[in-house]
């Protein structure tokens, strides 16, 4: 009896993972949620990685040990040098380089309000393929561009062993549309409401509930288009990246690829407690294992 109740929860373990990669098949990674504007297709969807007959994914957060296992594409998530999320820490010191400066990110700007398939997430509208006139972010020689953002439930980066109730990542792409920055910003319940989360829509959340069906539980649900929003606010919250951690590192999802700049706020971003308890609502788990520090360059020169 013991085999055929295991046998059954890992069949419909795999039914649920199937069900859901297959619906939020075009979140390959972690730093490349599709830009869902309406008539635009993002780099991934037009060379057909992303349509519906691609392969689903195979792989899942409470699962990652295992993901450079899969499949070959995935090896860098085994084999990797700079694998990303890490653990950080005040003895880690804070970034005396590569201080991150904002241009354009106290204008407002308009997007796509969804949920990624794993918690809120906004895609900042922009024309196809020019990413040029989207906020900037710039360090040391290098400039790259907001294209949205998305919050991980829990925070991926601990800091000191203490690990938030969640983490927002600011995704910044080069001319090509490529990830080569990411800004995170971890989030807590405090005693003030937040004026950042405070603009945001009504939360898109799970579909959730006994008796409901696997597809019923994961149906993504609908994106809200032309949402404005103010960036500055959530970067004001945290004094705009004064202390911060920074490292070489990686998207924290297949194919775990390298070549991230990750910005790491020393400084929380604390909500209300309704504010959290309402994003954690429209959250499921999505926090990689913290992987060992190797080549990462903590704060480095």
């Amino acid at each position: 009896m013991g085999r055929i109740v295991h046998t059954w929860q890992r069949e419909n373990i795999l039914l649920r993972l199937l069900v859901l990669t297959h619906l939020v098949a075009s979140v390959l990674s972690c730093a490349d949620h599709t830009n869902r504007q309406r008539g635009h297709l993002s780099k991934r969807q037009e060379d057909g990685s992303t349509n519906s007959s691609s392969p689903a994914t195979n792989w899942a957060y409470d699962a990652s040990y295992n993901w450079g296992a899969l499949q070959p594409s995935y090896a860098d998530c085994q084999t990797g040098t700079q694998q990303s999320p890490i653990a950080l820490s005040l003895t880690n010191g804070l970034s005396q380089y590569h201080h991150p400066k904002f241009e354009n990110y106290d204008r407002n700007v308009s997007g796509n309000w969804t949920n990624w398939g794993y918690g809120p997430s906004f895609n900042l509208a922009h024309p196809s393929d020019n990413y040029t006139g989207l906020p900037a972010l710039h360090w040391d020689n290098e400039t790259a561009y907001l294209k949205g953002w998305h919050i991980h439930a829990p925070a991926d980066h601990s800091v000191g062993g203490d690990r938030s109730k969640a983490e927002m990542h600011l995704v910044h792409v080069d001319t090509e549309g490529d990830e080569v920055a990411v800004l995170a910003i971890r989030l807590d319940p405090g005693t003030s409401i937040d004026p950042f989360f405070a603009q945001l829509p009504e939360m898109i959340p799970f579909v959730t509930g006994p008796g409901l069906s696997p597809d019923q539980q994961f149906s993504p649900a609908n994106v809200v288009e032309d949402v404005p929003m103010n960036m500055a606010l959530i970067l004001n919250g945290v004094y705009r990246f004064n202390e911060f951690w920074t490292y070489k590192g990686s998207l924290t999802s297949p194919p775990c690829r390298e070549g991230i700049r990750w910005f790491v706020a020393r400084t929380i971003a604390f909500t209300a407690v309704n504010q959290m308890k309402t994003i954690l609502g429209a959250c499921t788990f999505s926090a990689r294992e913290e992987q060992e520090v190797w080549l990462h360059e903590i704060n480095s020169a």
